[in-house]
C-alpha cells in the first residue's frame, strides 16, 4: 500500500500523483486528509483500490473504468458521473446527481443521497449499472432513467419519514427501481408504476443487498423483514407524443 497525505494539496496535483503511483504498479493507495479535492479516480482504468479518508469533492469516479474506491466518510455531488465500470463504496452520505449518466459499475452508499440520483442512468451493451442506497433519497430519483438498477433500503427511516422524495421516476423509460418500504402514488412521476417483485427480482435483490451488507459489515436478515416495491416505466418513449406528431 502507498499512502498519500492529501492535506493542502491542490486537486490537480493530487490526481497527477495518484495516476503516477498507479502507473508505477501500486495495487492500493490510501489517501489521508482528503478535503474537497475533485475528480479523484476520474478516467482511470484498472483493478487497483483507492481508500479515501475524508470527504472527496465533486465528480469522484467520473468516467472511471474498473477501480475500487472506498470512501471512509461522505462524498460530494456527481459521484460516478458517466462511470463505465468498477466499484464505489461510500461509508457516509453522497450528494446530488450520484450516478449521473452512469453506464456500468456499482455504487454502494451506507447513508443518504441527495437529489436527482441516477438521472440518465443507462445500460451499455452488456453492462448494467447499479446504485444501492442504504438510507433515503431526495426528489427526482431515477429521473429520465434509461437502464440499470437502483435499490433504496431506507435503513435509517424514522416514523413518518419517506424513503424517497417526490417526482420519483419522472421521465423514466428503462431500468428498474426497488424501494424497501411504502411509497405513495403522489411521490411518483407519471411515467412509472408500482409492482410486487417477482422471484427473479428477489434473486437480484439478494445478490446486491448481500454485497451491500458485506461492504458495511451488516446483517442481511433484518432487511428482509420489510417488503420491497418494484418501480418500472410504463413505456419506452414517455415524451414521444410531446415532441412528435406521429
Amino acid at each position: 500500500m502507498v499512502t498519500i497525505d492529501a492535506k493542502g494539496i491542490y486537486y490537480k496535483d493530487l490526481n497527477e500523483k495518484i495516476k503516477e503511483v498507479l502507473a508505477n504498479g501500486a495495487e492500493e493507495i490510501r489517501l489521508l486528509n482528503v478535503n474537497g479535492q475533485r475528480y479523484i479516480g476520474d478516467c482511470i482504468s484498472g483493478r487497483q483500490r483507492i481508500i479515501i479518508e475524508g470527504t472527496p469533492g465533486n465528480d469522484m469516479a467520473a468516467y472511471m473504468d474498473g477501480l475500487e474506491l472506498i470512501v471512509k466518510g461522505n462524498a460530494q455531488d456527481g459521484v460516478g458521473n458517466t462511470m463505465n465500470g468498477g466499484t464505489v463504496v461510500i461509508h457516509g452520505d453522497a450528494g446530488d446527481i450520484t450516478g449521473y449518466a452512469m453506464r456500468g459499475g456499482e455504487i454502494y452508499i451506507r447513508g443518504n443521497v441527495g437529489y436527482r440520483v441516477g438521472i440518465h442512468m443507462k445500460e451499455y451493451k452488456d453492462q448494467v449499472p447499479v446504485i444501492v442506497i442504504g438510507g433515503t433519497a431526495g426528489d427526482f430519483l431515477g429521473e429520465y432513467m434509461a437502464g440499470g438498477i437502483i435499490i433504496v433500503l431506507g435503513l435509517n427511516v424514522e416514523t413518518g419519514q419517506e424513503v424517497v422524495g417526490n417526482f420519483c421516476g419522472t421521465g423514466m423509460h428503462g431500468g428498474v427501481m426497488y424501494i424497501r418500504g411504502e411509497i405513495q402514488e403522489y411521490q411518483l412521476g407519471k411515467e412509472v408504476k408500482v409492482l410486487e417483485p417477482t422471484d427473479e427480482d428477489y434473486k437480484v435483490l439478494e445478490y446486491y443487498v448481500g454485497r451491500f451488507c458485506q461492504f458495511f459489515d451488516l446483517e442481511a436478515e433484518p432487511i428482509w423483514q420489510k417488503k420491497f416495491r418494484k418501480l418500472i416505466p410504463y413505456n419506452k418513449r414517455p415524451y414521444g407524443n410531446l415532441y412528435t406528431r406521429w
